[in-house]
C-alpha cells in the first residue's frame, strides 16, 4: 500500500509541475487586459478563493485545530505562490521558472537540518544536473545566472519558500490537502491584497477590465489550477522534499515550451539541450530510488 501511495504520489507531482507551467497564461492575459502587474495576481486568486470559500467555511473547525502550525504553512505556500506569479509578471516566464527551479538545493539542504534526510550521491549528481541546465540556458559564461531584476528576486525567493513548504508538509503528514488548499489561496489573496494596495492604491481594476478575461480564467482555474494546486500539497506528505523539487520540473518543459509557442519567448537549442539537462535531474532522483527499492527487495 506505501509503494502504491508513493507512486501515485509522484505522478500527482508529475501532473502538478505541467499545470503550473501553464500558470503564467491567464496572469498574462490579465496584464494585456490593461491590469497593473500587482493587481492581475489579486483577481487572480480572488477567483479560486472565492470558489473555495463555502469549504472553507464548512471546515472552519478543521482548520482551527490545525493550530499555528498549519497556518505556517500555508502562509508559506501562499508568499511562494504570491512571489512566483509576481516574477512571472515582472520577467521573462522561462527566467521566473528557472530561477524558482533551484528550489532542489534549498529542498535539500532544508530536508537535511530540519528531517535529517541523507544527501545522496544521486541527489548530488540530479542538482549537478539541473543547474547546469540553468546554466546553458542563461547563457554558460555570457551572462552570469544570478538575478538580475525585481522579478528574477521574486522566482528565487518564490522557490525558496516552495522548499520550506514541502518540509513542513513532509513533517507533518496529517494537514488536510483540502484544508491546505484552501489556505493556499486565502493566504496568497490577503499577502498580493496588501501588497498592491501599499504599492499601487489608485490602480485599482474595473470590471470592465476583468470581465473579458474571466471565461479564460475560469477555465484555467477548473481545468488547471485547483486540481494542480491540490497535487502538489498532497503528494509533499508522501514523498522527500527533494524528490518533490525533482518531480515538479515538469514544469520547466511545459513552461518553457508554451512561453515560446505562446508568447514569442526564445527557445531554441541551447533552450532544449538546457530543459533536457534539467529534466534528466529528475529522471536521476526517480531511478536512483527504483533501483534501492529493488535492492532492498532483493536483499529482502
Amino acid at each position: 500500500m506505501a509503494t502504491s501511495i508513493e507512486f501515485k504520489a509522484k505522478l500527482a507531482c508529475l501532473y502538478a509541475g505541467a499545470c503550473w507551467g501553464l500558470f503564467w497564461i491567464p496572469l498574462r492575459a490579465l496584464e494585456d487586459a490593461g491590469l497593473h502587474q500587482l493587481w492581475t495576481t489579486v483577481v487572480y486568486f480572488l477567483v479560486p478563493t472565492l470558489c473555495l470559500l463555502p469549504i472553507g467555511i464548512m471546515r472552519w473547525r478543521q482548520v482551527r485545530q490545525g493550530g499555528m502550525s498549519f497556518q505556517l504553512t500555508v502562509i508559506a505556500s501562499g508568499l511562494a505562490l504570491t512571489c512566483y506569479s509576481a516574477s512571472i509578471v515582472y520577467t521573462e516566464v522561462v527566467r521566473a521558472i528557472l530561477l524558482f527551479y533551484l528550489m532542489p538545493i534549498w529542498s535539500t539542504l532544508l530536508a537535511r537540518f530540519i528531517l535529517g534526510e541523507a544527501i545522496t550521491p544521486a541527489r548530488i549528481m540530479a542538482i549537478c544536473l539541473a543547474v547546469l541546465g540553468m546554466l546553458t540556458i542563461f547563457g554558460l559564461g555570457l551572462t552570469f545566472p544570478v538575478p538580475q531584476n525585481i522579478g528574477d528576486w521574486l522566482g528565487l525567493a518564490a522557490g525558496i519558500f516552495w522548499a520550506i513548504t514541502a518540509v513542513r508538509l513532509r513533517r507533518d503528514e496529517g494537514q488536510s490537502s483540502v484544508d491546505l488548499t484552501v489556505g493556499f489561496f486565502v493566504w496568497s489573496l490577503v499577502i498580493t491584497t496588501c501588497a498592491a494596495l501599499l504599492i499601487a492604491p489608485t490602480e485599482i481594476p474595473t470590471i470592465e477590465q476583468t470581465l473579458p478575461v474571466m471565461p479564460l480564467l475560469l477555465i484555467f482555474m477548473v481545468v488547471f489550477v485547483l486540481p494542480g494546486t491540490y497535487a502538489s500539497l498532497w503528494a509533499p506528505k508522501f514523498l522527500s522534499p527533494g524528490t518533490v523539487s525533482f518531480l515538479l520540473m515538469t514544469e520547466i518543459v511545459v513552461g518553457a515550451i508554451s512561453a515560446a509557442l505562446l508568447a514569442g519567448e526564445q527557445f531554441g537549442m541551447r533552450e532544449t539541450i538546457g530543459v533536457l539537462l534539467i529534466a534528466s535531474a529528475s529522471l536521476v532522483e526517480t531511478g536512483a530510488a527504483v533501483i534501492a527499492s529493488r535492492r532492498d527487495q532483493k536483499r529482502a
